[in-house]
């Protein structure tokens, strides 16, 4: 294993909890509460920035309640052209505490961002407020998938999101989750008009319902960014 998977693993480690069942990755957020997307690739050859970056920056954003969650390796782009190597969440008790953290992290480690540069040549980021209770969980035995739309301004967005989540239904996915009205920070976008996790039996079910449902036969759609999680 090299050095590039090595990282992915102890970030996938790092921001992961024991929940339940050994396969299963839970997650529970409250009305109120932050829920944050990373999706990031790594450098090589940055034990040394890593160790840095942890001792540095974690302190600072512990104050700020957060609160890492179960993580993600990356195994399998299917659509798009960006080769992120982890997709991550993280929580905070409230958008006065998040976007706190974002005000005063600069003046608490002023190389903060510079650190994320040589550790992360991407780093995407978008956040949510829970807006009700939000109970789900990932089984990582199954084939999961996060898909990202872009979608035109239209008003048949929701229409075209609607079919395409009943055809996942009617093929023998799941939706597990679906998050919209994100908010990405300044230098870190990554803010689709929908994303959501699929979970499917296995890869043959997949592409089974890929093939029958291409994306690409939906005009309303500019861009869609989808990989295989584990």
């Amino acid at each position: 294993m090299n050095f590039s998977n090595t990282l992915v693993v102890l970030f996938v480690l790092l921001f992961s909890t024991a929940f339940g069942q050994q396969n299963i990755k839970a997650f529970d957020f409250k009305k109120g509460e932050i829920l944050d997307v990373i999706i990031l690739s790594q450098t090589n050859d940055s034990a040394a920035l890593f160790d840095t970056y942890k001792r540095t920056a974690f302190p600072v954003a512990f104050e700020y309640t957060y609160q890492p969650q179960p993580g993600f390796g990356i195994s399998k782009l299917t659509l798009g052209t960006n080769k992120a190597s982890a997709f991550l969440f993280g929580k905070w008790n409230s958008r006065k505490d998040r976007e706190g953290f974002l005000a005063t992290i600069a003046d608490r480690v002023p190389d903060f961002h510079e650190q994320r540069r040589n550790l992360f040549p991407y780093f995407g980021l978008t956040y949510y407020e829970m807006q009700t209770d939000l109970t789900f969980s990932v089984d990582t035995s199954k084939y999961n998938l996060v898909t990202s739309f872009w979608n035109r301004p239209s008003d048949q967005n929701q229409s075209f999101f609607n079919t395409w989540k009943s055809n996942v239904e009617s093929s023998g996915g799941s939706v597990i989750l679906t998050l919209n009205e994100g908010t990405s920070p300044t230098g870190y976008y990554y803010n689709p008009a929908i994303l959501c996790i699929t979970t499917w039996e296995n890869e043959a079910a997949f592409k089974t319902f890929s093939e029958k449902y291409p994306l690409s036969t939906y005009d309303s759609l500019e861009n869609v960014h989808q990989f295989v999680i584990q």
